[in-house]
């Protein structure tokens, strides 16, 4: 009986200590859950390095307020992607179409604007763009993302991207989340027509989840926009 008890006794202190090492240690594995979860959205995107969700809702929240009026959020969808990744290139091929438009996106905002990609082929650019240019820029843009792309030696990919942007002036509000959900309503009555369209106060008013547009793929799975 001694001998059992001598025995029951090192176990239940072994698991005692044991048990006061769990705790705090799963205590700390959620919450570097936790953390790493929120280092993941706020990082740059890996491969296109544009700033993830998180990093450009910050970036995008400051110019919008520094800037006002004269400040522009555009929301950009590649057209017929998954075709360029379904085709010969495969997606090595969509890699490349995405990282340069990428690099299209940081050209035409500048330095002092902000660009995200926001999963796929979705990006957003936030910049500095007062009304009299805002037409004229946002055809540039249109023209620079419809150059083909280089994908291999010797091979090109048409590209094309549907673009929709919304202003606190045109609006009345400088609310991030509202002109993100009027640039997804504008860009989507502007698929495929080869312009940007800027949204009005009727864009606004179109149901949205997490910032976009209500219906479109994705929504529900996505973090706040805003």
């Amino acid at each position: 009986m001694a001998s059992t008890v001598r025995v029951q006794a090192p176990i239940g202190q072994r698991a005692l200590f044991i048990t006061t090492l769990v705790v705090p240690l799963t205590g700390w594995t959620v919450h570097a859950v936790s953390l790493h979860r929120k280092l993941s959205a706020a990082r740059k995107d890996p491969l296109t390095g544009l700033l993830g969700r998180d990093g450009f809702t910050a970036k995008a929240r400051q110019i919008t307020n520094r800037y006002g009026d004269a400040a522009l959020v555009v929301l950009v969808d590649l057209d017929h992607f998954k075709q360029i990744n379904d085709g010969p290139g495969g997606h090595a091929a969509g890699d490349r179409v995405l990282v340069a438009t990428a690099t299209r996106l940081t050209a035409w905002a500048g330095s002092r604007g902000a660009v995200g990609r926001l999963g796929g082929d979705e990006f957003a650019v936030a910049v500095r763009i007062g009304p009299a240019r805002r037409e004229l820029r946002l055809a540039q843009l249109t023209q620079m993302l419809a150059q083909p792309v280089q994908v291999e030696d010797g091979v090109l990919v048409d590209v094309a991207a549907s673009v929709g942007a919304a202003s606190p002036d045109t609006l009345g509000a400088t609310d991030l989340g509202l002109l993100q959900r009027a640039a997804d309503a504008a860009m989507y009555a502007g698929k495929h027509t080869g312009r940007a369209v800027l949204a009005g106060p009727q864009h606004a008013t179109v149901p949205s989840i997490n910032g976009r547009r209500a219906g479109r793929p994705g929504t529900d799975s996505l973090g706040q926009a805003a």
